[in-house]
């Protein structure tokens, strides 16, 4: 289990530039995170996803997102997310203890 204050840190850095995780908060760049956990890629109500993210059909959870944060476009070829990613496993493992608190 990550580190939901560390993972805050890691997040305003390396996401909160595109994401928002606040309930009804706005799209940016990318959607808003706000119940993420349980939801199928490619479907935050109002925001435009590429075909790639909705065919992806996958739900989030903690594994799903490991993969995912590590290289975005290699786990959903064709998204329209430019981040590289988060190498580091225990950033992941930060960044989703706080998205899992965050977004719910």
């Amino acid at each position: 289990m990550g580190d939901i204050k560390k993972g805050k840190k890691v997040f305003v850095q390396k996401c909160s530039q595109c994401h928002t995780v606040d309930e009804g908060g706005r799209h940016k760049v990318g959607p808003n995170l706000w119940g993420l956990f349980g939801r199928k890629t490619g479907q935050a109500s109002g925001f435009s996803y590429t075909q790639a993210n909705i065919d992806k059909g996958i739900i989030w959870d903690e594994k799903t997102l490991m993969i995912y944060l590590e290289n975005p476009k290699k786990y959903i070829p064709g998204t329209k997310m430019i981040f590289s990613g988060i190498r580091k496993k225990r950033e992941r493992h930060d960044i989703i203890a706080y998205l899992k608190d965050a977004t719910s």
